[in-house]
């Protein structure tokens, strides 16, 4: 018997850095905690390609150690077109990456599968955007993106598992 297909997540920002590996990371993390983790293939990607290849950002790393997620490697990688094929679902965190994936999925063809969302739109407390943390002083503004990626990754998660 084979296994059922795996729901596949994709969370992407401008350079891949900051926030997309926050919401990857407390997403995978919310998935181990449930025992779920088999049942989604996720990563993260950037529009931009201004970072392949490189670690998240230092404050990202230091803002998902002090959370408790220590175990999370990524290195930056730019959304493709195979991508929507690949996976159900793909976030963009502000509306330029909304803009950037719909013209990437204009480009993938019929053949895309993805449905393409603002991550946002799963939080509970109404938040319009994930504001990227890149360009603000200190950690604060880690802490307040890695607090509404868990809003909305927990969120998303309890409407998928209810369809």
């Amino acid at each position: 018997m084979s296994e059922p297909k795996k729901h596949g997540v994709l969370f992407v920002c401008l350079g891949n850095i900051c926030r997309s590996p926050i919401a990857e990371a407390v997403f995978l993390d919310i998935l181990k905690k449930k025992g779920l983790e088999n049942r989604f293939d996720v990563d993260s990607a950037a529009v931009a390609g201004y970072h392949t290849g490189k670690r998240p950002e230092k404050r990202t790393l230091e803002t998902l150690k002090k959370y408790g997620l220590t175990d999370y490697e990524h290195r930056a990688r730019e959304v493709s077109t195979a991508d929507f094929r690949k996976y159900d679902v793909i976030f963009g965190m502000d509306s330029s990456n909304i803009r950037d994936l719909k013209e990437l999925q204009r480009l993938a063809g019929e053949k895309s599968i993805a449905k393409v969302e603002l991550l946002s739109d799963y939080d509970p407390e109404g938040t319009k955007e994930v504001p990227d943390p890149y360009y603000y002083e200190g950690n604060a503004m880690f802490d307040q993106v890695f607090a509404q990626c868990g809003r909305c990754c927990a969120a998303f998660l309890e409407s998928t598992l209810k369809h």
